[in-house]
C-alpha cells in the first residue's frame, strides 16, 4: 500500500492562497456588504429596491466573469504570466476592498459600482490560481490539493470572520466606536488579510518544464481576442458529443447558480423580513464552521454510496430549506437554516467536481475544468437578478426567495438524465 504522499512547498503555497482569498468571498461577500448596503449606503431607499440593485450588481458582476474569463485565461497561456495576471487582479479586489470602508452613507451607486469591480478582481484572480494546480502538482495528486486549498479557505475566512463578527458586536472591545465604524475596519481587514497571505504565491517560481507538462503553449503573436473563444467553443463541441457530460453540465449551471445565489443574497433576504443584522452574521458563522467537516462527511458518502447519491442528498436539503426560509419569522429558524445549509453546501461543490472528473476523458483533463472553471466563476448570473425582479414586482421578499427553488428544480431534472457513472459507460467526445 503506498502512503500518503507528502505536500510540496509549492502547494502549500498555492493552497495559502485560499487562505488569503475566502475572507473576502466570506467576510465581504456573503456577510458584511449585504448588510452594509441595505442598512448603510441605501438609507432611505426602499427595501425591495435595494434587494433589485444588491442582484442586479451580483448578476452583472458574474456576467463580466463569464464574458472576460476566455481571454484571461488565454493572455495568461500566451505569455506563461498566472503568477503575475493573478497579482494585479487580486489587487485589483484588494484595493477595491478597501475602498468600500471609504464610502459615504447614502452613496449606493458607488458602493454597488465598487463592488462589482472588487468581484471582478476576486473571480479573475480566481482564474489564474485555478490555472496554476496543475503547474505546481502532477495530475495525480490534483484532487488531493484541490481539496487542501478548498478546506484551508474554509478555516482561513471562518477564522478572520470571527474576528469580524467580534468587532461588530463588541466594537469597545477594540477601542470602535459602534457597529458601523467596525464593518468599515472588517473591510479594511480583509484586504489586509488578502494582501499579506497572498505575498507567497506572488512570488512561485514555475519552471518550464512545469508549464510544458500543463499543457500551456507559447503562442504569442498568433493568439487574438477571438481566437480566446475559440478554444471554449471547441470544448463545447466536443462536450455536446458526450450525453453524460453535456446533461450533467446543464444541470451544474442551473444548481450551482442557485447555491451561489443562496451564499450571495441570503443575508439581504434576512434583513428584508426584519431579522437583526448580528443574529445573520452568526448564522454566516455557523455555516462556515459546519462546512467544514461536513464536507468531509460527503466525501465519506461519496465514497461508500456513490457521488451522485451524496449531490441529490445535498440538492433536496437546499430545495426543502429554501421552502422552509421563505415561511420563518425568527432567528432560531434562521440559525437552523444555517446548520442546514452548512452540512450541504461545501458536499455540492466537492461532489460536482468529482463527478465531472470521472466523466470527462483524463488525458484533456486541463481543458475540459477549464471550461467547468469558467462556468462556475460566472455562478450567480440568472438567481441575483431573478430574486431581485421578483421582490421588485410582488414586493415580498418570500416570494423572491422562492423564485429560487426553480434553479434547483431545473438542475435536477437534468441531473435525472445523467447515468449513473459507476455503471454507464462513457464515450470519448470526439476531437476536434
Amino acid at each position: 500500500m503506498s502512503s500518503q504522499p507528502s505536500t510540496s512547498r509549492p502547494e502549500w503555497v498555492w493552497a495559502l492562497y485560499d487562505w488569503a482569498n475566502s475572507a473576502f468571498a466570506v467576510t465581504v461577500m456573503a456577510g458584511f456588504f449585504p448588510i452594509f448596503f441595505k442598512r448603510f449606503w441605501s438609507d432611505g431607499v426602499e427595501v425591495s429596491v435595494s434587494t433589485f440593485w444588491l442582484g442586479l450588481g451580483n448578476s452583472s458582476a458574474s456576467l463580466l466573469v463569464f464574458l472576460f474569463a476566455p481571454i484571461l485565461g488565454t493572455l495568461a497561456d500566451m505569455k506563461r504570466s498566472h503568477v503575475r495576471m493573478l497579482t494585479a487582479f487580486a489587487l485589483l479586489g484588494i484595493v477595491c476592498t478597501f475602498g468600500l470602508s471609504t464610502i459615504g452613507k447614502g452613496q449606493w451607486p458607488t458602493a454597488i459600482v465598487v463592488y462589482i469591480i472588487a468581484i471582478l478582481g476576486f473571480s479573475g484572480a480566481n482564474i489564474f490560481y485555478d490555472a496554476l494546480m496543475p503547474r505546481v502538482s502532477p495530475a495525480d495528486q490534483q484532487h488531493r490539493l484541490s481539496a487542501l486549498g478548498f478546506s484551508m479557505g474554509y478555516l482561513g475566512g471562518g477564522l478572520l470572520f470571527l474576528i469580524n463578527v467580534a468587532m461588530t458586536l463588541k466594537p469597545g472591545w477594540f477601542g470602535l466606536a459602534d457597529a458601523s465604524e467596525a464593518v468599515r475596519w472588517s473591510f479594511i481587514t480583509v484586504a489586509a488579510w488578502w494582501l499579506l497571505f497572498m505575498l507567497p504565491i506572488t512570488r512561485l517560481k514555475i519552471s518550464t518544464e512545469a508549464d510544458i507538462e500543463a499543457g500551456s503553449e507559447n503562442t504569442e503573436g498568433t493568439t487574438t481576442y477571438k481566437n480566446a473563444y475559440q478554444k471554449p467553443l471547441k470544448t463545447l463541441a466536443k462536450i455536446r458529443t458526450n450525453k453524460n457530460l453535456w446533461w450533467f453540465l446543464i444541470a451544474y449551471w442551473f444548481y450551482i447558480d442557485g447555491v451561489a445565489t443562496i451564499i450571495r443574497m441570503a443575508v439581504d433576504f434576512g434583513l428584508s423580513i426584519g431579522l437583526p443584522s448580528d443574529s445573520l452574521i452568526i448564522a454566516l458563522l455557523i455555516v462556515q464552521f459546519v462546512g467544514f467537516p461536513a464536507t468531509l462527511m460527503f466525501g465519506k458518502i461519496a465514497k461508500r454510496y456513490g457521488a451522485q447519491l451524496g449531490l441529490w442528498i445535498g440538492l433536496s436539503t437546499y430545495v426543502i430549506a429554501t421552502v422552509c426560509a421563505a415561511f420563518m419569522h425568527s432567528t432560531t429558524e434562521f440559525y437552523a437554516l444555517a446548520v442546514a445549509l452548512g452540512l450541504v453546501q461545501g458536499g455540492v461543490q466537492a461532489l460536482s467536481r468529482s463527478i465531472f472528473s470521472q466523466l470527462i476523458p483524463k488525458e484533456n483533463s486541463g481543458e475540459y475544468f477549464g471550461f467547468l472553471n469558467m462556468l462556475g466563476k460566472s455562478a450567480a448570473i440568472v438567481g441575483p437578478l431573478l430574486v431581485g425582479l421578483v421582490n421588485l414586482a410582488t414586493g415580498n421578499p418570500r416570494i423572491g426567495l422562492l423564485s429560487i427553488i426553480s434553479l434547483f428544480l431545473i438542475g435536477m431534472w437534468f441531473l435525472r438524465k445523467v447515468e449513473d457513472i459507476n455503471n454507464a459507460p462513457t464515450s470519448k467526445p470526439a476531437e476536434s
